[in-house]
């Protein structure tokens, strides 16, 4: 169950980091103005919130697994919303991140021998 909370609070953040973000591009770079920029400002702002209901008490630990979902985010979201089409090497290197998102959350701790 814990687990599953905590891949889904990672969803949830990275729709809000990558959203926020791309709020702001759309703002900023597309030219729709200050509110689509507000919009962004305000999900990401809600990103670091919700990265804080992780049941872990590691920042390090929460943040550098969460790159390796912002990583696959970034391009499932580039896929959906701006019609990306990722080749091989992009999926290669998602998987990679995700296997590292794994090992780094979800592997057991306090086992390794000093």
């Amino acid at each position: 169950m814990i687990v599953a909370r905590s891949l889904a609070l990672f969803v949830l953040a990275a729709l809000a980091d990558i959203g926020g973000a791309w709020l702001i591009w759309q703002g900023w770079r597309e030219h729709r103005g200050l509110w689509w920029i507000a919009a962004g400002i305000i999900a990401l702002g809600a990103y670091g919130f919700v990265a804080c209901l992780q049941p872990s008490p590691d920042f390090g630990r929460i943040l550098a697994a969460y790159g390796g979902i912002f990583v696959a985010g970034s391009l499932a979201w580039g896929t959906v919303v701006d019609r990306y089409r990722p080749d091989r090497w992009d999926l290669v290197g998602a998987a990679i991140c995700l296997i590292g998102v794994a090992v780094i959350m979800y592997a057991p701790c306090g086992t390794e021998s000093s």
